[in-house]
């Protein structure tokens, strides 16, 4: 298949980016100030779904399960990332796609990218492209208005739009504190390019991969400070990757990527008095566990120090299961344990 020659990625390359990627995360700051968010609707529950629509029948499929969300009237609707196979072509065109469809979603989408959509496309099958100029035109099209979500009533969100990560926001609903970060499968986009003759991680890959964990380490620090502040019920994380994959034994160079962000949580978390939730995508398969628990294979393997026993983690499923049920998930009354409560709840068609 003919590769497409593409320009190069137009933010966080060059000079630019390699001296921003030596910043500590506490050098970081976000853009928008934050703002509670609204939303029509029941008051107690939200939709998370991810890793869909996956090829031709899903894609025809997908406004039949927007109907359907819309008819169970979440406060708003988080989507895990990778919007397409890892097979699928990367065009620009699809990209716009699935931009239309997400417009029709009544409550706030807030949208968290996958490695499909942007690190994976360098393979010959995805178009062959620069994986950097995918990210910015993923940006583009999908975050062209910083610190607002998706869908029909927006709501008002913190975003980190001013570092070149607009995808990165925090927002507050009912005591709890909410967070989208931007990790991805790929080993965060630490795995070779070799669609496009790369046998190792090129010097902007590796730099663009420390610049977006140190935002992204920074984003975790500052939801657990405020919400420690604010004295919160919970705090939930959400994003692609599966950083704790039950379905096979990951060699170091699978998850090395995560490995800061894994230690992060898990401090702070130990230092956090409520709940804590992790809810992720990448591996398709629904799954509910506690893997940074005391006695954890994770914690080994991740050469952690302590454990968090908090934190709940929550898989969705995806790909060849996307259209089998979305994940509702239910904020209980204040004073009530645990925060939230969820159900598998099938789509109608």
């Amino acid at each position: 298949m003919r590769r497409h020659l593409t320009r190069r990625p137009r933010r966080l390359v060059g000079t630019a980016l390699l001296a921003a990627a030596a910043l500590v995360p506490t050098a970081l700051s976000s853009a928008t100030a934050q703002a509670a968010p609204t939303a029509s609707g029941p008051r107690d529950s939200f939709a998370v779904i991810g890793d869909l629509p996956y090829g031709d029948e899903e894609l025809a499929q997908l406004p039949g399960w927007i109907r359907d969300l819309n008819r169970a009237q979440p406060m708003f609707t988080l989507h895990l990332g990778d919007i397409k196979s890892g097979s699928q072509r990367c065009d620009t065109s699809y990209f716009q796609t699935i931009r239309a469809a997400f417009d029709t979603f009544r409550a706030p989408l807030v949208y968290t990218p996958g490695d499909n959509e942007w690190t994976d496309c360098h393979r010959e099958n995805n178009g062959g492209y620069d994986p950097l100029e995918r990210l910015a035109t993923v940006r583009d099209i999908f975050f062209d208005r910083p610190g607002v979500t998706l869908g029909q009533r927006p709501m008002t969100v913190t975003s980190q739009a001013s570092l070149g990560l607009p995808e990165n926001v925090r927002f507050r609903k009912d005591g709890i504190s909410f967070a989208a970060l931007h990790v991805v499968g790929s080993n965060n986009d630490l795995k070779p390019w070799d669609g496009i003759g790369h046998t190792t991680a090129t010097r902007l890959q590796k730099a663009e991969e420390r610049y977006r964990m140190a935002a992204t380490l920074q984003e975790v620090q500052q939801t657990f400070a405020d919400a420690r502040a604010r004295g919160d019920r919970a705090v939930v994380l959400f994003q692609q990757a599966d950083m704790f994959d039950p379905t096979y034994t990951p060699a170091p160079e699978d998850i090395s990527a995560f490995t800061p962000l894994v230690r992060l949580i898990v401090r702070e978390s130990a230092r956090f008095d409520g709940e804590v939730y992790l809810l992720n995508g990448d591996s398709h398969l629904y799954n509910a566990d506690r893997p940074v628990a005391t006695g954890s294979v994770w914690l080994e393997r991740y050469g952690v120090s302590g454990s968090a026993d908090n934190l709940q983690r929550l898989t969705v499923d995806g790909s060849d299961q996307a259209g089998q049920d979305w994940l509702r998930m239910t904020v209980t009354a204040p004073g009530t344990t645990p925060a939230l409560t969820w159900e598998r709840v099938p789509y109608s068609g």
